[in-house]
């Protein structure tokens, strides 16, 4: 809300926004300026078009939409997880766990949902209570996109099967969409299948209920992010387009919630 001589609420204690944003690696001070005197930046929520409010690392600040990092404390990775490694920060069985890929940083991560040891892929590592809640449960819809190496030939039928819906044990599940990608070797197909349940072993479940039991399972996608070319057991943090499309899809659905 403006004050009574029209301008946005501005923190004393905090840094003049402008320089919050070419710390956070939108642009140089300048075109920040440039930016905010365009109307393209919001600070919670709110068009500022003048140079010198102030902001703290709470306040929800965006950029043509998209949000912007302030808080420096927070830390976003990714992780292609190997097969073998299970989920957990400490594992009471004594199986190789995720501590290995987070040594090296200051702050202590955690995993954003799971993998199961036997599958491998894209993993999100984060301090970050808030997102990591967010992309995790289902109910705000974030989805994933495995690869599967599977068992005979998926006919259309199949992948018909998955996209209207099948029962399984503890419910139905449809997946948001699926295809097959071709043959692998001799009797085996490989599937790509995008869901945002969050049930365990669900891809793993729907395609053995298809008669397609799992031989190899990767998650290549999640959300906006993509595994590219990192190689298994690397990690790397993410970029500033992948950060600032999280972050947006948070704070989208924090505002929704």
């Amino acid at each position: 809300m403006n004050n009574a001589n029209g301008e946005s609420p501005s923190n004393p204690e905090g840094e003049r926004l402008q320089k919050v944003m070419a710390a956070a690696g939108v642009a140089s001070r300048r075109v920040c300026e440039d930016l905010i005197y365009q109307g393209r930046v919001s600070v919670n929520g709110e068009v500022v078009d003048a140079a010198g409010r102030r902001v703290l690392p709470t306040d929800r600040v965006t950029v043509d939409g998209t949000a912007i990092q302030l808080d420096t404390t927070k830390q976003y990775v990714m992780l292609n997880k190997p097969v073998g490694v299970v989920s957990s920060m400490a594992d009471e069985s004594g199986r190789p766990d995720l501590r290995e890929f987070t040594r090296e940083y200051d702050e202590r991560l955690f995993n954003v949902g799971r993998l199961d040891a036997n599958t491998s892929g894209l993993l999100i590592l984060t301090n970050d209570g808030e997102l990591a809640h967010i992309l995790a449960h289902p109910s705000f819809g974030v989805s994933k996109t495995y690869i599967a190496k599977v068992e005979g030939v998926v006919s259309a039928q199949t992948i018909a099967k998955l996209t209207k819906g099948i029962e399984l044990d503890d419910g139905p599940i449809v997946a948001d969409k699926a295809r097959a990608l071709g043959r692998a070797s001799g009797n085996e197909t490989m599937v790509e299948v995008t869901l945002h349940s969050g049930r365990n072993h669900i891809v793993r479940r729907m395609l053995d209920a298809v008669g397609h039991p799992v031989i190899d399972l990767v998650r290549r996608q999640f959300g906006p992010l993509n595994l590219g070319s990192l190689p298994v057991g690397r990690t790397r943090d993410l970029t500033k387009a992948e950060l600032g499309a999280v972050l947006t899809i948070a704070r989208n659905a924090e505002v929704q919630s």
